[in-house]
């Protein structure tokens, strides 16, 4: 009977440390997410690397493929003790935790499931936070690729935006699909 006790302790423990358990933001180096991911899962330290299926820019041929959804980060969900808190920092491409202060924060769990929701998902996302009215872009894809102009808008409910370019010293409005833009830095 004695030794029935203990374990009913260790569930509730165990109880109480899933409850205490949060999800933090990892900035990693560039492109170094996976790997961290991989570090992170090889240490037995619950890590999520939300991806999602982009068509690929090759010259060649085009296809789906897995990239991470928000580029330089990766997310670990403890309870953050001293101990663990190294364990994470140290593994190879992270650069630091999110934090205010000098406080690691943590990310809400809502949000934190709906990525876990988008990551499931077969579908083929755009993120289109990145381009704003006024952005440069290029065109990379099709006859007009090479020529820059200034992003406007998303037409409507299609997959097209709207181009304002410069040529000859007059603005022409094309309509163009969005995978075939990149926004120009600067």
């Amino acid at each position: 009977m004695l030794d029935q006790q203990p374990s009913v302790n260790n569930q509730q423990s165990t109880i109480i440390d899933e409850q205490s358990l949060r999800w933090y933001a990892l900035h990693t180096r560039s492109r170094f997410e996976q790997k961290v991911y991989e570090g992170l899962s090889g240490k037995s330290i619950q890590a999520f690397l939300p991806r999602i299926q982009m068509m690929s820019r090759r010259k060649d041929r085009r296809k789906k493929i897995l990239v991470p959804l928000i580029p330089g980060y990766v997310f670990v969900r403890t309870y953050l003790e001293a101990t663990e808190y190294h364990r994470i920092i140290r593994t190879v491409g992270v650069v630091r935790m999110i934090s205010f202060k000098g406080r690691p924060i943590p990310a809400d769990d809502q949000e934190i499931s709906s990525l876990m929701i988008l990551d499931g998902t077969d579908r083929t996302v755009q993120n289109r936070a990145y381009m704003r009215r006024g952005d440069r872009v290029m065109i990379m894809e099709g006859p007009l690729k090479g020529l820059c102009g200034f992003y406007l808008r998303f037409k409507g409910k299609t997959d097209r935006v709207v181009v304002s370019v410069d040529l000859l010293q007059r603005s022409l409005e094309v309509e163009i699909e969005d995978w075939a833009l990149e926004k120009i830095p600067g």
